[in-house]
């Protein structure tokens, strides 16, 4: 499942970021120029984290980016930005940023299943982190 939807030009590993805005456009670009998101759903999920703070921002340096499932979402789909230096997302230091768009509100928990026990993987999690971007990919493909 995370393969079909996590492939090798979905991730992207970059030095540093000037803001999480620039992140979330970057993370989201994939998704952008394959027409399977819309720029709704980009400016939803920085909307989301202007009404209601860091809530994506799950443990150390991970944010799993999203916003209201369907809306804007043309395919359910993820992306994955790693960046070497953290990012501070509303006072949380971020490093990874994982773009999940679902196109409602029950079939993206399998995806989020599968994604989720990658990165709560110790080593697998420092792998990301690292930004070594053959390993990461080694990780998904």
């Amino acid at each position: 499942m995370i393969q079909n939807m996590l492939t090798k030009d979905h991730i992207q590993v970059v030095d540093s970021m000037s803001s999480w805005q620039e992140a979330v456009d970057l993370a989201s670009q994939p998704l952008l120029e394959k027409n399977l998101i819309t720029q709704t759903y980009i400016d939803n999920m920085k909307k989301s984290v202007a009404d209601n703070g860091p809530y994506m921002v799950l443990t150390d340096y991970f944010a799993l980016m999203h916003a209201k499932a369907g809306e804007g979402v043309n395919t359910q789909c993820m992306s994955l930005l790693v960046t070497k230096e953290e990012v501070s997302l509303e006072g949380k230091p971020v490093k990874i940023f994982l773009v999940l768009a679902a196109e409602n509100n029950e079939n993206h928990l399998e995806s989020l299943q599968s994604i989720m026990s990658v990165f709560m993987d110790e080593t697998k999690y420092q792998t990301i982190i690292s930004g070594n971007e053959e390993a990461i990919n080694k990780l998904f493909n």
